[in-house]
């Protein structure tokens, strides 16, 4: 919201107007002016002091139109009467009516207003009447009711005028804060996926790392022939890490605006083979089935499920029990399912436990030792492609299980 104290934009700052007490005088003083005005006809000039006052008294109670706008037009016709049945149609009360009417219309609705200028037009007419001027159709009342007819219309114009000034500006605003919330929204969305990508493309591998360390620590005296294999494998895994790191690194630095020129290489099914490998290489006894053609799976399909094992795996790696896990793959017509299963330690807990070692997403030994984040971020990714993912104890197992609907004609 903007202060008091902030100019505001250009196209929203108002023009400067009069002081009311400046278009106050200036009414009186044409209403008294008409009051005095010598006019030719006989029935526009006050003849007593009687209908000079009455005539005059419009000039006073002008000011409080904006106030009680109704009750001053009414008022103001009361008086138009009262000089009619005198004899005189004073030009002063005309104007002042005219005024009175026009702030009515700009203040109320448009049903008012032409509820209140027709009983207003009717009026007049009928005390016209009252004035021995013959007619109501003659000129002189004519004029009268076109003035009255005319500053309705032109205070029905002020005021819609302003509402529409003041939707458009309301509008301006309101889409300028819908912006400015877009502009959030998709800042979070992208840290959101750069943290998943970084735990996507780092963290197996940081494990890999972690799990060879102490690997080759217990075994460098006893099994130096191991520890050297452990140690190559970390080399090769920290070789991996530094250049995953430095493609995040050019996709954060990149100034394209198509996210399919910043993104990482995206891996799908078809490198399933060359993951288990590196599970494998580290240690890890991994089984593979798979049911149904994968090539029909790809896009965005193609790279979830893939993620699916990556993080289903790297638990199983890092927090399993015997060195194993087993990968289930079964592609229909509709969707691919993966399971992925380990054996756990958490069949020797109780029902507290295993409630217990669940919340962190990750068991070891029964303890549970991880942040859950990488699960997160695996049913966050499972939620983008519309599908559905399991995680749990089943048995003295941890199961992962997604269903992913394929999107006929995807490509990657």
């Amino acid at each position: 919201m903007t202060s008091a104290t902030e100019p505001r934009p250009a196209s929203t700052q108002a023009r400067p107007r009069l002081p009311a007490w400046v278009i106050n005088s200036i009414l009186a003083v044409l209403i008294i002016a008409a009051a005095f005005m010598p006019f030719s006809e006989t029935g526009f000039r006050s003849t007593n002091l009687f209908t000079l006052v009455v005539t005059l008294l419009p000039a006073a109670i002008l000011p409080f139109r904006h106030r009680w706008p109704i009750p001053v037009l009414a008022g103001f016709i009361v008086f138009y009467g009262v000089g009619a049945l005198a004899g005189t149609l004073a030009p002063g009360l005309v104007l002042a009516i005219a005024v009175a009417m026009f702030a009515l219309a700009n203040q109320t609705t448009r049903r008012t207003t032409v509820i209140a200028g027709v009983a207003a037009m009717l009026a007049m007419g009928f005390l016209s009447l009252l004035a021995a001027l013959g007619d109501v159709f003659d000129p002189r009342v004519v004029q009268f009711l076109f003035t009255i007819a005319f500053a309705a219309a032109a205070g029905d114009g002020a005021r819609s005028r302003r509402e529409f000034i003041a939707s458009i500006t309301d509008r301006a605003v309101r889409a300028e804060e819908t912006k400015e919330a877009e502009a959030k929204r998709r800042v979070t969305e992208e840290r959101l996926r750069i943290a998943r990508d970084l735990h996507d493309v780092v963290a197996h591998q940081i494990a890999v790392i972690s799990l060879n360390a102490g690997v080759a620590s217990a075994s460098l005296e006893s099994r130096p022939e191991k520890a050297k294999e452990s140690l190559g494998t970390i080399r090769s895994a920290a070789r991996v890490v530094l250049g995953e790191i430095g493609n995040l690194l050019d996709m954060l630095r990149s100034d394209s605006d198509d996210p399919s020129d910043a993104s990482l290489p995206q891996p799908g099914l078809d490198g399933l083979d060359e993951l288990v490998e590196t599970f494998e290489a580290s240690g890890l006894d991994v089984h593979v089935r798979i049911e149904g053609e994968p090539t029909a799976v790809s896009g965005a399909t193609a790279l979830v499920a893939y993620r699916v094992i990556q993080e289903a795996l790297t638990n199983a790696h890092k927090y399993g029990a015997e060195g194993r896990a087993h990968v289930l793959v079964e592609v229909g017509d509709a969707d691919v399912r993966v399971v992925v299963t380990n054996p756990s330690r958490v069949a020797d807990l109780s029902e507290s436990d295993v409630a217990a070692a669940t919340v962190g997403g990750a068991v070891r030994g029964g303890v549970s030792t991880g942040t859950g984040l990488g699960l997160v971020g695996l049913r966050e990714r499972v939620a983008s492609v519309r599908g559905t993912v399991e995680t749990g104890f089943v048995g003295g197992s941890y199961r992962v299980a997604a269903v992913l609907p394929i999107v006929q004609g995807e490509s990657r």
